[in-house]
């Protein structure tokens, strides 16, 4: 091919490439005025919120409780840092605090002691946020199904809720998800009881869910069949949010 021909085809080629550009172009520009026009679900648009509950569902479809997140050797767990503190702001008195839990055996609140005194589990996992940073904490406490098994409701149910004290942060489970076997009431990180600033005197540890699940200072359990608030999920971001 000469000079001329190899220019002719060159300028075609540019002349398509900018056609399609601008039809890409143009295309995304109508797609995102259309989405910006729809009205909001929870917080966002309701094709987004389409999107994610399909998320949700195939996520659900795949789940296993006997798929086991990653776990390390303590050697590698540090503190993580002390991310999130809505839920933490108001005054507290750690050592009148008891757990209040809505719909199960009994209408009497759960001390820390008898928490203590189910199984001891430890686990060394990785803490995920899902801004994008992850790492490897250990964690010890009871696991939430040991609990829902002494303190929980008589019969199975499909979702399980969560709030702080002050019911300034909240979160809804899945059953599945919080009977899962790593899923623990943690009272201990590092080997150390809870500092405050990281939930004491009891958090959440849920290695199959982002962080923003693993609830700090939980004042409140509830067991339920309708699907609990969730203080993030009213925001915009998915209530199921995976791993």
């Amino acid at each position: 091919m000469n000079r001329v021909d190899a220019e002719k085809v060159i300028r075609r080629r540019t002349r398509r490439s900018f056609l399609f550009g601008g039809a890409v172009a143009a295309a995304a520009f109508v797609g995102g005025r259309w989405l910006y026009t729809r009205r909001e679900d929870a917080g966002i648009r309701w094709p987004l919120r389409r999107a994610l509950e399909i998320n949700e569902q195939l996520a659900r479809d795949f789940f296993d409780a006997g798929r086991l997140a990653p776990t390390f050797p303590v050697s590698m767990a540090k503190m993580p840092r002390a991310n999130g503190g809505v839920g933490l702001r108001s005054s507290f008195d750690a050592a009148a605090w008891t757990l209040k839990v809505e719909g199960g055996r009994s209408d009497s609140p759960v001390t820390l002691a008898q928490v203590k005194d189910l199984p001891r589990v430890e686990i060394v996992t990785e803490l995920k946020c899902i801004e994008g940073w992850s790492e490897v904490v250990h964690f010890t406490g009871a696991r939430f199904s040991d609990f829902a098994a002494k303190y929980g409701a008589e019969d199975a149910v499909e979702y399980v809720g969560m709030e702080t004290p002050d019911g300034e942060y909240y979160v809804g489970l899945d059953s599945d998800s919080a009977m899962h076997p790593q899923t623990l009431l943690c009272y201990e990180m590092d080997g150390k009881p809870l500092t405050a600033v990281h939930g004491a005197p009891l958090r959440l540890a849920i290695p199959v869910k982002y962080g923003l699940k693993s609830i700090k200072r939980i004042g409140t359990i509830r067991f339920a069949e309708s699907r609990p608030a969730d203080y993030w999920a009213e925001r915009g971001y998915d209530w199921y949010v995976g791993l």
